[in-house]
């Protein structure tokens, strides 16, 4: 939620918009080699390349016209020495620009407006629902998940910079802020290797110290004070997930080994935020009968951390036990004094427990049945014939496992690798409490077996049945799968063998909805309206068989992957829709962008945590659509999905994308641990393709296909049908259809086309960019005609001036990017001829980076 328009629109302008351009004049002293004339170059080469783009010019045209006009160097190498330190350059703006927003924060958002917890507040009591609100808050929950998807392209030292450099431009410290840039100007932002997983656990850690830790703390301390008695010591509320170390689909670099390093980095990191928070009450609670308390808290603490060798002998209710003996003598004794910082550390050792975040494991379901069915042959644990048995015959046979194999049996180190890590959950949940690791999530799962198979792993990996202290989770992702996971639901309900299990835990099941595979195989609304139609389905069915179920969102940064304003689909739920808990990844650059500091992850935490909460207290929304309005949103999705297959389908689709874009160069930019494709195959295809290089490679284009196309011509569609007035009343009194575009205005806001215009022709590929125009401008056209505004996302006027200004920001590195492309495409045509290829695909893969920077939750 903004503040006051006007206000902070202002304020936005004031505080980013115009230090911008005064704290980049301080760029002409940054240690780079010709570092003034490349910041002149670098303001006249954007201004060239708006004019070019304004007359149709190609990228090779307008950089070609700005060498001949404006410079004197004609020798190629010393073109691109030059394009090169054009990307220097506009990577630090966009890192200057980040700071700056992450500074204005609190001055730009309301902080005690709609949809924090202070507004909660004043309704409650205005309401009179005090008693309904303790009800609530005894099972619901918010549970973020932080994931390593590879779009965060800011190494760790410049993350550090940023958060830094953001607070120099709070107390406006011109020295610190020039220190700070200067630094940012000898800091490489390029990784020479690809980080491994655990590198990827330790670099998100630092947000749950720096972050998390602290947003969560204040959180849970306004709750308490605010309405005395709602929470109790079971429920906090608040939730961290974790995936990075646990997550292994498609991704080989992940092992058991991984996975207990990483828990036990959680738990030492953990216990170092309780010992320096200790170590701060000591200056405090100095009364007789509590100091001796907190010194042995601390040195017990302390034992634990840093004394080599120490065995493991502290215990988060040992914690709590302590803390609480501690706040009882304040309070008998010392006049309370001092004892809001204890009911502080309280809460977030309820939160945080001894293991920080949940660490989630994941694997693909192909990845369980090639390991039972090796199983089968190399041990006699499963029939010989296993591998041809009907799915109700291996269910059988899994469900008659007596006795763990050892792993080694297996041979295949993947297969090995998958009964270790069920092991290492055990050893997990001894050191970090059985929060610490108990969610095994399935990949593509499209069936009961898919489901028992994990089961039988379990018992494979000497699990006694009665002791699997682990929720399994299928994940539930292309269109058809969606369909299809109502029918799968009921039976693993019905089945005897899984309904003990479910008793066992407490009739609680996770499921678990993929946007991204949704909308790459379906198209932006088909995506979202099968999770909807899949959520209404799946509660229905667990509600009929007495089965608590949890909704666990897998979403990305951008609307094309299920991101944008999340709260507001929260929010718009009716009580079809199963709202005892929001669970939901926050992936790759979303961390850093709406996570970045405290302020801001506090803020977008509280949205969450309203929605969740005033949707039950305050709504009187039995459903969350008609069965009218679904009729028209079924029509809308069946529209959207046949002209996006039209798209999908066309011979040139994939080519085209892999030709104007960067999308063969992700692999090569060591972002991340994971490889770009889950299929190690030559061939380009859209199934094994994930679904982050794929949008990412569409915002890079700057063609967004995946978070808009198919909306215009699905309104267009219904439209012919007689159903405009019925669409309008739809868009005026549903925040669910609202948020569905507005989300879609966004991606389209940070589109582009006159970057690609070139292709229009092109003897190959035209067509593709023509049908991918035409429905931008039919989408676009019908988007205002409902909103009735004269521009995309005027409704929200600083994001679209953020988004205005960092797209500005990043033209160069576009045009550069598509430069560089179209060498490359001249070398191929001339076989034999490899000279240069090397600088240019470096130079891609450089402006790759500030792109997706610059554009926060692009891919």
């Amino acid at each position: 939620m903004e503040a006051p328009v006007n206000n902070s629109l202002q304020q936005f302008k004031n505080l980013v918009g115009t230090k911008f351009q005064l704290y980049n004049s301080l760029f002409t002293s940054l240690p780079f080699h010709r570092v003034e004339k490349t910041g002149i170059f670098l303001s006249l080469f954007l201004l060239h390349c708006e004019e070019g783009y304004a007359k149709g010019g190609s990228p090779q045209e307008i950089t070609d016209a700005f060498f001949e006009q404006y410079t004197t160097i004609r020798d190629e190498q010393q073109r691109t020495d030059l394009l090169f330190r054009f990307v220097q350059y506009a990577e630090r703006q966009v890192v200057l620009f980040d700071a700056l927003e992450d500074a204005a924060f609190r001055h730009i958002r309301d902080l005690q407006g709609t949809g924090t917890l202070r507004h909660l507040q004043s309704e409650v009591v205005q309401e009179q629902v005090q008693d309904k609100l303790k009800q609530k808050l005894e099972d619901f929950s918010v549970r973020l998940v932080l994931t390593a998807h590879p779009t965060q392209f800011y190494p760790g030292e410049v993350l550090g910079i940023i958060n830094d450099l953001s607070k120099a431009l709070i107390e406006d410290n011109t020295a610190e802020v020039n220190m700070y840039l200067q630094q940012l100007g000898k800091t490489p932002f390029f990784k020479k290797e690809k980080p491994t997983p655990y590198d990827e656990a330790i670099s998100l850690v630092w947000f749950l110290e720096n972050i998390f830790y602290q947003a969560a703390g204040r959180i849970l301390s306004f709750i308490r004070a605010q309405f005395p008695g709602a929470i109790g010591s079971d429920n906090a509320v608040i939730r961290m997930g974790f995936w990075p170390g646990g997550d292994r689909d498609g991704n080989p670099f992940v092992t058991a080994p991984t996975t207990i390093a990483v828990a036990a980095a959680l738990r030492s990191a953990v216990m170092k935020c309780y010992f320096r928070e200790v170590r701060n009450l000591r200056r405090r609670l100095t009364f007789k009968g509590v100091a001796n308390e907190v010194a042995g808290l601390e040195a017990k603490l302390s034992r634990n951390l840093f004394v080599p060798g120490h065995t493991a002998d502290i215990s988060r209710q040992e914690i709590l036990d302590t803390l609480s003996a501690i706040r009882n003598t304040i309070i008998t004794e010392h006049n309370g004094l001092f004892v809001h910082l204890v009911d502080n550390l309280i809460s977030k050792v309820e939160v945080f427990g001894l293991f920080f975040a949940s660490l989630d494991i994941r694997q693909d379901s192909s990845i369980h049945a090639a390991v039972l069915e090796n199983v089968a042959a190399k041990t006699n644990a499963l029939p010989k014939d296993y591998a041809s048995l009907n799915d109700e015959a291996k269910i059988e046979a899994l469900l008659q496992i007596k006795a763990a194999i050892d792993p080694a049996l297996l041979e295949n180190p993947l297969h090995e690798d998958t009964l270790q890590t069920v092991s290492a959950i055990r050893q997990i949940q001894a050191e970090n409490g059985e929060e610490g690791c108990s969610r095994y999530i399935i990949s593509h799962s499209t069936s009961v077996l898919n489901v028992l198979e994990v089961y039988g792993i379990f018992l494979l990996g000497g699990w006694k049945k009665e002791d699997i202290s682990v929720d399994i989770v299928p994940l539930f992702e292309t269109i058809d799968d969606l369909r299809h996971a109502g029918r799968v639901m009921e039976a693993l309900y019905r089945h005897p063998e899984y309904h003990a299990h479910l008793r066992r835990r407490q009739f609680k099941q996770t499921i678990m909805l993929g946007f991204s595979d949704g909308t790459k195989d379906g198209g932006y609304l088909m995506a979202n309206w099968s999770i909807y139609k899949a959520k209404e389905e799946l509660t229905a069915i667990s509600k009929k068989y007495d089965i608590k179920v949890v909704f666990f969102d897998g979403r990305g940064g951008p609307p094309a992957r299920g991101g944008g304003k999340t709260h507001q689909f929260y929010a718009s739920m009716g009580r079809n829709i199963a709202n005892k808990e929001i669970q939901q990844t926050i992936q790759g650059q979303t961390i850093s962008s709406n996570f970045g500091t405290v302020d801001a992850a506090q803020f977008n935490m509280e949205q969450l945590i309203h929605a969740g909460i005033s949707n039950e207290l305050f709504s009187s929304r039995e459903v969350t659509l008609s069965a009218e309005e679904e009729n028209l949103l079924e029509s809308l999705a069946d529209a959207g999905y046949q002209a996006y297959n039209k798209l999908k389908n066309h011979p040139y689709f994939l080519a085209y994308l892999d030709h104007a874009s960067p999308l063969r160069y992700y692999a090569e930019a060591n972002i991340g641990s994971r490889p770009s494709k889950r299929n190690a195959s030559a061939k380009l295809n859209l199934n094994d393709l994930r679904a982050v290089p794929y949008v990412g490679a569409w915002s890079q284009l700057k063609q967004n296909v995946p978070g808009y196309y198919g909306v215009g011509s699905a309104l267009q569609q219904l439209e012919t049908q007689g159903k405009w007035s019925a669409l309008q009343h739809l868009y005026q009194h549903s925040l669910f259809f609202r948020t569905l575009l507005d989300n879609c205005e966004m991606a389209m806001k940070k589109s582009y086309f006159p970057l690609t215009a070139y292709l229009a022709k092109h003897p190959q590929y035209g067509e593709v960019w023509q049908m991918i125009y035409a429905e931008f401008e039919l989408t676009r056209k019908y988007l205002l005609r409902l909103s009735g505004e004269s521009e995309l996302m005027a409704a929200s006027p600083i994001d679209q001036l953020s988004i205005q200004m960092r797209e500005r920001i990043v033209l160069p590195l576009l045009t550069v990017q598509q430069y560089a492309l179209t060498k490359i495409r001249e070398l191929d045509a001339q076989p034999g001829n490899g000279h240069g290829r090397e600088t240019y695909e470096k130079l891609i893969m450089r402006c790759s980076f500030g792109i997706i920077n610059a554009g926060r939750n692009s891919a």
